[in-house]
């Protein structure tokens, strides 16, 4: 039996991490050792190797990155500090051993099993012991988690490609409202009373900024952002469900929130902040942005209505702000702030001009735009470059 071929059998007894036999890579190479015809064979070898380039082009890092995103019975017990069976331990060690078999396999290697003589093509691979670097990477298990956290969309939680990485230190202004924001995360992380947050106010001044901001800024600490649209509200018991056991800390994130009356998003959210059992989990808080203080639209003739206990009613629809722990206003910027973030924007820039003339021009586009803002100020920088 060659080398490949015992690699192959040992993968085919994988139980604990048995779903990596399904990523690009790992089901690739199942799918050439399952391959007979010399013919097939090669093109097989040639799907592997594509896959291979499609997730880095170093084949160990591919092996890394499988392993660690995996969701299985032995990382749930570590992050539940449970007690893990001596057998569960034994298949484990014997499936991370063959990983890292797998991982140590050359293009010459597969030369060698398909008998090709001429060059064909290769990629990278580096000595990885699997079995060392999954312990390390357990041992910080609080900071990491497993699986894969970043977005949602039809309900599963799937990765953002390419993710904001706006930071904190970007900003000009606002410090107060984000500070707020920053304390009431680190509090959550700790293991503190931490509140649900609304941001509201005018467009333009970096709510939904300063949210991604703290979570790149906390991320190796453990927080990740989980964001959703107000559509996909109904189903967060089921996101909660997923993140209830993994030992991160999550921020649920709604961008751009409002209702409409007998909204039925809206029952879900409010059930939610309330903390339902069935819509809460521990690890996790809801984080929401909104151009509106009270985000249940409602005009005058809804206000006045025909509705018996009227004032149960009015109640009802202004309730839903107040059920967040922390509300921070972020109120448009007042004349100096708009011109010191036009002075600091065109500073990182390179903007040279003279400063009446920028102040100048820089009240004419806020003017023209009708309001002023730290957006519309990276607007009109941007505008002269």
């Amino acid at each position: 039996m060659s080398r490949i071929e015992e690699i192959y059998s040992s993968l085919c007894l994988f139980t604990v991490t048995r779903e990596v036999l399904k990523t690009p890579v790992i089901s690739a190479f199942m799918a050439y050792c399952e391959e007979e015809n010399k013919r097939e064979k090669l093109k097989k070898y040639g799907e592997f190797v594509s896959r291979v380039y499609e997730n880095g082009g170093v084949l160990s890092e591919c092996i890394k990155k499988a392993l660690f995103e995996n969701e299985n019975v032995y990382v749930k017990a570590i992050s539940k500090d449970e007690k893990i069976r001596a057998k569960i331990e034994n298949s484990l060690n014997f499936e991370l051993e063959a990983l890292s078999a797998l991982a140590s396999l050359t293009s010459d290697s597969f030369g060698l099993d398909m008998k090709v003589t001429g060059k064909i093509p290769e990629y990278d691979t580096e000595k990885l012991d699997v079995k060392k670097a999954y312990s390390a990477r357990l041992s910080e298990i609080h900071r990491h988690g497993y699986g894969i956290f970043a977005s949602t969309d039809n309900g599963e939680i799937v990765p953002i490609e390419s993710a904001d990485k706006i930071t904190i230190d970007s900003f000009i202004g606002y410090g107060e409202e984000r500070k707020k924001v920053l304390d009431n995360t680190v509090a959550f992380l700790e293991g503190r009373p931490a509140a649900n947050i609304l941001l509201y106010g005018d467009a333009g001044t970096g709510k939904s900024s300063t949210v991604k901001a703290v979570a790149n800024h906390l991320f190796e600490s453990g927080i990740r952002l989980i964001e959703i649209r107000k559509t996909q509200l109904l189903l967060l018991p089921k996101i909660m469900a997923q993140i209830a056991k993994n030992p991160l800390k999550f921020i649920i994130f709604i961008d751009d929130l409002s209702f409409n009356k007998n909204d039925d998003n809206f029952s879900m959210l409010k059930a939610t902040l309330e903390g339902s059992a069935s819509a809460k989990a521990k690890n996790a808080v809801i984080y929401a942005t909104s151009n509106r203080r009270h985000i249940v639209k409602e005009t005058f003739g809804e206000r006045e209505g025909n509705d018996i206990h009227r004032n149960d009613t009015v109640q009802e629809t202004l309730s839903l702000s107040e059920r967040f722990g922390l509300t921070i206003l972020f109120a448009k910027p007042s004349k100096p702030l708009y011109l010191e973030i036009i002075k600091e924007l065109a500073k990182r820039k390179g903007v040279t001009m003279d400063e009446n003339e920028l102040f100048v021009k820089a009240e004419a586009f806020a003017l023209n735009r009708g309001y002023r803002s730290a957006r519309c100020a990276e607007q009109f920088i941007d505008s002269l470059i």
